[in-house]
């Protein structure tokens, strides 16, 4: 479940510890300085917003939807991780570390960067999620990339990785064969406009493909690794149906997904729905079978 980081604390901490109570099993916040048509409406940061949750939960996962290279650098997003990992209960290994490309817009222009080309923000994206990898495994790190530098970059306490997962998101061939040399995928699924529905669940089969395909070439079991879509963006999805939500996340586990991902309905607006959806998908969904 996605909870958008556009409320106090006080209320969050009452939003993320009802997810926990109605037996979900992550809560997800974006990773954005603004975004999109919210962008003059309240917006935290992601971080704080992630130490909120971890205060007020114990079992639920944690994790970002999803942090990118725009506005962030491997260094302090390590630190604010390992941070995030301790406040969260340690050796519980409830964070996930969701990281993507980057697109255009808001992000990518804030801090005066020049605008990336798609095959550039994938190289780019290589060198964060490998920066960021050893960051969390070892206490000190020097690193010279073509976009990233670290000298003498200090982890202490090291070693958070083992409890972080680190699932890498896209939605491109490159970025999704990138995802299967890490813990897991998350996609929003096919980019393309004006799919009809059956367009993009076939879509979405070939992406599944190509990732089973690169986990296979290095060595990997395709099986064992987190995926995760997020069925919001698909077509015909609904904020009222929790039958159209339980036939997509049926075609999302036969498609070999773990988990999908929804967002907290909102009063209106983008994901406008009713919030009582949301103890009917907890009523409703067959424990074990896919996890929300």
């Amino acid at each position: 479940m996605i909870i958008l980081p556009q409320f106090t604390a006080a209320v969050l901490a009452l939003r993320w510890r009802s997810l926990e109570d109605r037996g979900f099993a992550h809560g997800w916040t974006y990773d954005h300085l603004a975004w999109r048509e919210l962008a003059e409406q309240p917006w935290y940061s992601t971080m704080s917003t992630l130490t909120v949750a971890a205060a007020a939960t114990t079992t639920l996962r944690l994790g970002t939807w999803v942090s990118s290279p725009n506005f962030r650098h491997p260094v302090p997003y390590a630190k604010d991780l390992m941070s995030l990992d301790d406040v969260a209960g340690g050796d519980r290994g409830r964070l996930i570390a969701a990281i993507g490309a980057g697109g255009l817009g808001w992000d990518a222009a804030v801090l005066g960067r020049p605008e990336l080309s798609p095959r550039h923000r994938v190289d780019r994206l290589t060198e964060f999620a490998e920066l960021t990898d050893l960051l969390l495994r070892q206490g000190e790190t020097t690193w010279r990339g073509q976009y990233f530098v670290a000298e003498r970059a200090r982890m202490y306490p090291a070693g958070s990785r083992s409890r972080i997962a680190m699932v890498l998101a896209g939605s491109g061939a490159r970025s999704i064969r990138l995802a299967a040399a890490y813990d897991g995928w998350a996609t929003t699924g096919p980019t393309t406009p004006d799919l009809s529905a059956e367009q993009w669940w076939t879509g979405l089969g070939e992406q599944v493909r190509t990732f089973e395909q690169a986990a296979a070439d290095l060595g990997r079991d395709p099986a064992a690794a987190e995926r995760y879509l997020s069925i919001d963006l698909a077509p015909g999805s609904s904020f009222a149906d929790v039958d159209v939500f339980l036939r997509a996340a049926a075609r999302a586990r036969d498609l070999g997904f773990t988990d999908v991902v929804v967002h907290w309905p909102r009063a209106e607006g983008i994901y406008a729905g009713d919030e009582a959806l949301l103890d009917r998908i907890a009523d409703r969904l067959e424990h074990g079978q896919l996890r929300l």
